[in-house]
């Protein structure tokens, strides 16, 4: 049995989960996710915490228990607290500002670039740091990855657009010297 399919979901206080018509709806302070189920997989909801089962165990079902268990986990989690990414702009004269519901970023091209900020994600800039915040995980994650796909890091001065936290190999130019 899948590690992560067998193990429980407890749903918090303040979060209605309701499961009709082959699809799963998440209800919490924050807002409303829904998801198809995956056909051979049972989703259960007893005492406030959600089971998944599979009808077999021939290997496409193996595989898609864990992840329905995961899709659900992260629907609960997303309404009650909601996720959020870090992006961390580094270089000389970059700079990240907010125009109405685009994202203007002037990242060393000859031109700004206006990346439209798509409904259901809220992206907060205190000085080079933008978060990335939303109640789905998928959609949060990626927009993170198409603003850093703008300028994605370069490994010989560390210029671009990174996560915090992101290590960047660094590379000795051309001298051969280690910096």
């Amino acid at each position: 049995m899948s590690r992560v399919g067998k193990s429980p979901i407890t749903v918090p206080s303040g979060v209605n989960v309701s499961i009709a018509d082959d699809v799963i709806t998440v209800t919490g302070s924050k807002g409303t996710l829904s998801e198809p189920q995956i056909e051979d997989i049972t989703v259960k909801l007893e005492d406030n915490v959600i089971t998944v089962t599979r009808a077999n165990d021939m290997p496409k079902i193996r595989a898609k228990h864990g992840l329905m268990r995961a899709l659900i986990n992260n629907m609960v989690v997303g309404v009650s607290e909601g996720f959020s990414k870090q992006l961390e702009i580094k270089g000389v004269g970059y700079r990240v500002a907010q125009a109405g519901t685009d994202l203007k970023l002037n990242v060393g091209f000859s031109h700004d670039i206006m990346y439209p900020i798509p409904q259901g994600v809220k992206v907060d800039i205190q000085g080079t740091v933008m978060t990335v915040s939303g109640i789905s995980r998928q959609q949060v994650g990626q927009v993170a990855a198409e603003i850093r796909a703008i300028k994605k890091p370069e490994p010989y001065k560390g210029k671009g657009i990174m996560y915090v936290g992101e290590r960047i190999l660094r590379k000795s130019g051309k001298s051969g010297k280690e910096k």
